[in-house]
């Protein structure tokens, strides 16, 4: 099969969709790689890295996605890559349909085979090509959260951590999923004082067993969430549905419950963010500010950190894309319930159920 790798466009996104290992296990198994020119450098891979393991550098997106049968990249397709997507194009990427009406109409009208790694989805409900970048954006959450609540960029002008003699700050996280959890651990980390909510009572069980004391959890409801906003100082929003929108749990009204310079970091703006005012935001120009409480909603945090997050994403997606094409989209994911889990529009059809209640639209 031909394979390509463009580099990414979206606003600073620097990681890119394979490593030169992995492009070496591909054309170790007999198929042929396409990588753009410089797609790599954002995540400190060369050209003369992908030469070496066989890889063929082509100057520009459009040779890359006129020439490969299946493309592989990180982030969505942007409004610049619609018209070079082809009918049977298999595209394997990060899409998140349900927070794009235009993004899903793009490319069912591309006719092309759009396999999401977000709802690629394993028996036990775990979502194995979501999981790294998961891990990434949770740590991300409380290390960006930390910096902004900083003075100078109007947060409370609180040290997580705090000092001999003065109380730590606290840190109220919506969701006990994977990027909860690993906001959690850079929280208590740093010695923050750590709030975890989630309905889930199987999961909070599971917080409560594995972390140390000062991370406490709570059954997330409305009352719950508006008792604890009043004073808590850095809030992550790490809430997912499985290729749907995130519920708002945080509304406008409830800003004002806060305190001015309260750091709200909506780690689902991917999905539509679980913070009624989020918006997506980038890594140029990462918060804005409303009622006095400042927002960072960056749509790809993981691309601020491209070394790291390219390794662990090409850790999981390489045995995937090896399927693909060793043996066809059809046939791999006949042989692949996961992997079948993330088919979301196939040749102008939409295959996945949540997208269409999402927008509303009849079968």
């Amino acid at each position: 099969m031909k394979i390509g790798v463009p580099k990414e466009i979206k606003n600073n996104e620097n990681r890119v969709g394979m490593t030169p290992a992995g492009v070496f296990e591909l054309i170790n198994s007999g198929h042929i790689v396409y990588v753009q020119e410089n797609a790599g450098f954002g995540s400190g891979f060369t050209d003369t890295d992908y030469k070496d393991v066989g890889a063929e550098i082509l100057s520009t997106i459009e040779e890359v996605y006129a020439l490969s049968e299946m493309i592989v990249k990180v982030k969505e397709p942007i409004k610049k890559e619609y018209a070079l997507i082809k009918a049977d194009q298999v595209i394997f990427t990060y899409f998140h349909f349900a927070s794009s009406e235009p993004l899903t109409k793009a490319m069912i009208k591309s006719k092309a085979i759009c396999i999401a790694y977000e709802t690629v989805e394993a028996e036990d409900g775990s979502l194995p090509l979501l999981i790294p970048m998961s891990e990434v954006a949770g740590r991300m959450a409380i290390q960006q959260g930390a910096k902004h609540l900083e003075k100078p960029i109007r947060g409370r002008g609180v040290l997580l951590g705090g000092v001999p003699g003065v109380p730590p700050g606290k840190v109220l996280i919506l969701g006990a999923g994977t990027v909860g959890i690993q906001a959690a651990k850079m929280a208590a980390g740093l010695g923050a004082h750590v709030t975890i909510m989630d309905v889930n009572m199987s999961q909070l069980r599971y917080v409560n067993d594995v972390m140390p004391n000062h991370v406490v959890t709570e059954f997330s409801s409305t009352y719950n969430i508006k008792q604890r906003i009043k004073n808590h100082d850095l809030i992550i929003g790490g809430v997912l549905l499985k290729g749907a929108k995130a519920p708002k749990l945080i509304t406008k009204d409830m800003l004002k419950l806060m305190r001015p310079g309260t750091v709200l970091v909506d780690v689902s703006v991917d999905q539509g963010g679980c913070i009624e005012t989020s918006k997506p935001t980038t890594h140029e120009d990462p918060i804005y500010i409303i009622d006095d409480i400042v927002h960072y909603c960056v749509a790809n945090m993981p691309g601020a950190v491209p070394y790291t997050s390219t390794l662990a994403l090409t850790n999981v997606t390489l045995p995937y894309v090896l399927k693909l094409a060793n043996n066809g989209w059809e046939t791999a994911c006949k042989i692949d319930k996961t992997l079948a889990k993330g088919l979301n529009i196939v040749k102008g059809e939409v295959t996945y159920p949540e997208i269409i209640e999402t927008f509303c639209w009849s079968t």
